[in-house]
């Protein structure tokens, strides 16, 4: 019968069949193996077709052998030596399928290597051969097209080949997926179900993943019904995604429910269900699931402690975060970048040093110290920790700094209002070439608000004028309109505040924030007025901005109402902060009572703060009856701050309550609590130079006390300052001489 291979001599010992090999073949030289390829294949225009002679089969076996092997390692010259041999040794005897073999191998070759030209060209010989359609040579041509993401080619053929077998398109569709190319995806397998194929168990957790990825819910249900119709729920993959993409799309019944039913759970259907819920915030959930992982012995992987690691982090429950990052370790689970990142952030939030230097050692050990992203998060934890040397120096020995690392150390200094340091890295920045970004000057702003360093503050804002890309940065604009309102320059942050083209809760809660700071209660209302007219909603921060205008400004009415209707209209259960507020207000406006009964009704425990508060309404409206409640309140705290003893103290002495006054002192001694003198900050110009309570450390002391002496006279003759409480200008610079 005619062959379909060509006819070459049989019984020939290798060394021999290497005379027929053609002298252009053998010519082309071992280092370009691109013409080696091209030279093989152009010399095969002829059909496997026409009579044959027997050939050594022993010999193509051997061969096919050897291709392999080269194919698997990679040695793609020596692959196609081998194949041009296995050509010349090939007879009317030798079955298809050893040929469709070397074939596969070769395609697998120039796949793993990366060879596009290659694979092509082998692929072109396949067409020519007539065998382009064959089952073990379609889902390699397909695998090697989508290799090289060369998609449109793969899909042509998968549609074209009558394989009737999923896995072609198992291996389109999956490829989809892989490049976020959904729509792609759904519209192969809608193509796939058309011609008759039925898919399998590889098919729906690709499409299932899709559909998760593009939230579609409907047609996710759709593919569930078919799982169901083919009697395929029970596969522990299909289950898998039915799970993880009913919880991206937010059906965490469902997937709870589907989860709930499985017979059968890895490690996998427990990630999905925890990370469901960890999307959605549900972290109570979650943990919940753990403990239950835990208690069934499931095996657990990195990703299962990152997630829940990661969600005692964000819920502030750091010291968690770090036992499940010292219990995973102790699982022998090997350290790696996120779970670092974890740990180090833990610490950065609960000031944990010494924790965070034992991570440090860990991370030099597993090598992680050459990622970015762990380096910067050493930083931001030695200076969130106050350890400002140790992070200089990790900063210092970053040979390419990013412009994340320069924000890392910027942002810890400015943390700890450490402005003139903070000042000189900005600047240093400048001249290293790197660009600051929006997060940059807003980790800077709201220092030069805290430290009243409005010079500095202004000269940000003229950076962010003249350069471009910072307009859409709101943040920034919140920043700036804290800054100034902060600073007393309420006029200036209103005015910029009007040239806002968007604004939010932020920026309307600043600006609330600086008139009650200055006083201008109703100006702060109105504003509030308008900010629910714009229906932006206020969160718990503007309504302790709010709270605190009425406060300063003596509006009872408006303060209660507003207090009032924080649950009833703005959903906003009261916080501490907002009983502290209203206890302030009563206090201020001398209703005494009132404040009392906010203290005793409200669902917390009253801070000494709190109490504080109350004890200086009682002082200044000589209430001694609650005064010496609150007092009393107050010592059962045993408050740090020294300020709150001499206050007790005063009280004490202005009602004539002198063994009261007595047990006080004897108390603050027995605590070792001593009142630190008061110090206040002033610009010269040049810099901030500190005064304390009879300061006459400067050099210009005379100067200084005359010119207070003058302002105190001007304040008693305005009648801002009493009589009994002053001294004249004479005595204040007689004393000091």
């Amino acid at each position: 019968m005619p062959s379909r291979f060509s006819a070459q001599p049989r019984n020939l010992p290798l060394s021999q069949i290497e005379k027929f090999i053609p002298k252009k073949w053998r010519s082309v030289r071992e280092s370009d193996p691109q013409n080696c390829c091209q030279t093989l294949l152009c010399s095969s225009h002829e059909r496997i077709s026409g009579p044959c002679k027997a050939g050594n089969e022993p010999m193509v076996d051997c061969l096919l052998t050897t291709l392999k092997d080269f194919a698997g390692q990679g040695h793609i010259r020596k692959a196609f030596r081998t194949f041009s041999l296995i050509r010349t040794n090939v007879s009317s005897q030798t079955p298809c399928d050893l040929v469709i073999q070397s074939l596969s191998s070769l395609l697998l070759c120039c796949t793993n290597c990366k060879s596009l030209s290659e694979g092509k060209q082998i692929h072109a010989h396949i067409i020519n051969l007539g065998i382009a359609h064959s089952w073990n040579l379609v889902p390699r041509i397909i695998t090697f097209y989508t290799t090289f993401g060369l998609l449109d080619d793969a899909h042509v053929i998968a549609e074209t080949s009558n394989i009737l077998h999923p896995l072609p398109w198992n291996l389109l569709i999956s490829s989809y997926v892989r490049r976020g190319q959904n729509e792609e995806a759904f519209s192969a397998y809608r193509q796939m179900v058309n011609r008759g194929v039925r898919p399998d168990v590889f098919t729906y957790p690709s499409v299932l993943k899709a559909c998760g990825e593009q939230l579609n819910l409907v047609f996710g249900r759709d593919i569930h019904k078919s799982i169901d119709a083919s009697f395929l729920e029970g596969n522990l993959f299909v289950q898998n995604a039915l799970v993880s993409m009913y919880a991206k799309c937010g059906e965490l019944d469902v997937a709870h429910d589907i989860f709930e039913r499985m017979s059968i759970k890895d490690a996998v259907s427990w990630n999905s269900m925890i990370s469901g819920y960890a999307s959605k915030v549900m972290w109570s959930k979650a943990f919940e699931l753990f403990d239950k992982m835990r208690a069934a012995g499931a095996e657990m992987d990195i990703i299962t402690w990152n997630t829940i690691a990661g969600g005692c982090l964000k819920t502030g429950n750091f010291i968690g975060a770090l036992k499940l990052f010292s219990q995973m370790r102790t699982c022998g689970i090997q350290l790696e970048p996120v779970a670092t990142l974890i740990g180090l952030g833990a610490c950065s939030h609960s000031g944990l040093l010494k924790i965070g230097k034992e991570i440090h050692g860990l991370v030099i050990r597993s090598h992680l110290d050459d990622f970015d992203n762990v380096r910067n998060a050493l930083i931001n934890m030695y200076a969130r920790c106050k350890a400002l040397k140790q992070a200089l120096i990790l900063f210092q020995c970053v040979d390419s700094k990013t412009v994340i690392t320069w924000n890392t150390v910027i942002s810890g200094f400015a943390h700890w209002d450490r402005s003139e340091e903070t000042s000189f890295l900005f600047r240093e920045m400048l001249l290293s070439g790197v660009e600051p970004n929006y997060i940059t000057i807003a980790s800077i702003l709201p220092l030069c608000a805290r430290v009243a360093n409005l010079q500095h503050g202004k000269e940000f804002h003229c950076y962010l004028t003249r350069r471009e890309g910072f307009e859409e940065h709101l943040l920034l604009w919140n920043s700036l309109v804290d800054m100034y309102a902060r600073s007393g320059k309420v006029v200036v942050a209103r005015k910029l505040f009007n040239l806002m083209s968007k604004k939010d809760a932020i920026t309307y809660t600043s600006l609330i924030a600086g008139y009650g700071i200055q006083g201008e209660g109703r100006e702060a209302i109105k504003l509030f007025n308008e900010m629910i007219r714009l229906h932006i909603k206020p969160d718990h921060v503007t309504m302790v901005a709010a709270l605190s205008a009425c406060s300063h400004s003596g509006l009872v009415m408006q303060g209660q109402k507003l207090f009032e209707t924080m649950q009833s209209i703005h959903g906003l259960s009261p916080h501490l902060e907002h009983f502290s507020c209203m206890v302030d207000l009563f206090g201020r406006a001398g209703l005494l009572r009132k404040a009392e009964e906010i203290i005793i009704k409200m669902p917390y425990e009253p801070t000494p703060e709190m109490w504080a508060t109350l004890l200086g309404a009682c002082k200044i409206h000589r209430n001694t009856e609650i005064g010496e409640w609150a007092a009393e309140k107050l010592l059962e705290l045993r408050p740090v701050n020294p300020g709150y003893y001499v206050l007790i103290a005063n009280m004490y002495a202005d009602a004539g309550c002198w063994n009261k006054l007595a047990k006080v002192r004897t108390v603050m001694r027995d605590f070792g609590v001593r009142k630190s003198p008061g110090c206040a900050w002033v610009d010269t110009g040049s810099g901030f130079s500190p005064f304390l309570v009879a300061d006459t450390s400067s050099g210009q002391t005379n100067e200084i006390y005359c010119l207070l002496g003058g302002l105190n006279r001007q304040m008693k003759d305005t009648g801002h300052l009493s009589t009994e409480d002053s001294s004249s200008e004479e005595e204040l610079c007689e004393g000091l001489l």
